[in-house]
Parts: C-alpha cells; sequence; structure tokens
C-alpha cells in the first residue's frame, strides 16, 4: 500500500520520538486515536517500522572509540564479498557496515573499548580475511552529529 502525506507526517515524528503516546501523535498528524493507531500498526504489519530502540547516552558509559574502516578487497567476486560480509557482521564491534563505490569495497563503523580491542578485532576479523586487499582506520576525535532519521519523500500524486 502506498504512503499518504499523514502516514509520512507519523513516521517523521515516530522517527524522532517513538515514546510519543498515540493520543499527542494523533494530534499532531491531525487524525482521531483510533484512527491514528490503525496507521501506526499498518506502518509496522507492511515493514515501513523495522523495529524501536532506544539510543542510549554514550557519555553515560565507559568511553569507547569510534572507528571508521575502509576495506579494499583483493578480487572483485561476489562469493567473497558474501564471505567477508558474514565474516564482519557476526561482529559485535561492527556497527555498521556499507559496501560502496570507488577506491574501497567497504566502509565499516566499528566500536570497540579501546585500541587492545581493536588489535584483537583487526586479528580476527580483518587480517583473518584472505581476500583482503588493505585497510585504513580513522578515530573519531569527536562525532558532531548522529542522526538516525531517515529522508521521506512525499508521494508523487497526493
Amino acid at each position: 500500500m502506498a504512503l499518504d502525506r499523514i502516514d509520512l507526517n507519523i513516521l517523521e515524528r515516530l522517527q524522532t520520538n517513538s515514546a510519543i503516546t498515540n493520543l499527542v501523535l494523533a494530534g499532531h498528524v491531525g487524525l482521531s486515536p483510533p484512527a491514528c493507531l490503525k496507521r501506526v500498526k499498518r506502518l509496522f504489519a507492511e515493514g515501513y517500522i523495522e523495529r524501536e530502540v532506544a539510543l542510549l547516552n554514550q557519555q553515560r558509559f565507559e568511553p569507547c572509540l569510534h572507528m571508521v574502516i575502509e576495506v579494499e578487497m583483493e578480487r572483485d567476486r561476489i562469493d567473497l564479498y558474501q564471505q567477508f560480509l558474514q565474516r564482519v557482521l557476526q561482529r559485535k564491534e561492527v556497527k555498521q557496515c556499507y559496501q560502496v563505490t570507488g577506491e574501497v569495497d567497504f566502509i565499516l563503523i566499528v566500536t570497540v573499548a579501546d585500541m587492545r580491542a581493536y588489535d584483537s578485532f583487526c586479528q580476527e576479523a580483518l587480517y583473518a580475511e584472505p581476500n583482503m586487499r588493505k585497510f585504513r582506520t580513522l578515530i573519531s576525535r569527536q562525532r558532531h552529529k548522529f542522526d538516525t532519521s531517515i529522508h521521506l519523500t512525499p508521494p508523487q500524486n497526493s
């Protein structure tokens, strides 16, 4: 089913605060609470909303290092890429993984407690990969923006 402007408005608001009550959400999007709840349930059922999570405040926990790792593969073969993906997607340190175009093949966003944990990650996940040509690590000094929302495009004929 196609999304209309009300659906997009609901999704925008839920991306900002999924803990908003249905009553408040309904008021923001101009629907009755039962109609709003029905739409939210449909958005879940149809897979537009994958899951709800809590975003934790990293500063309230032990320090950790955020790494951006560029990975260049030796051979450009789908079976070898899949093998690499299976290895890194199983690692809890890997928070995001992108297959990209250009000079490198993959970008990994990795968090670790310290450099010792990073060295272990490199040994077990990267150096152990026979098809990896090289990788380059960028250590984040400070995060200035972190946004989990996606860009929603209004429907063409609404």
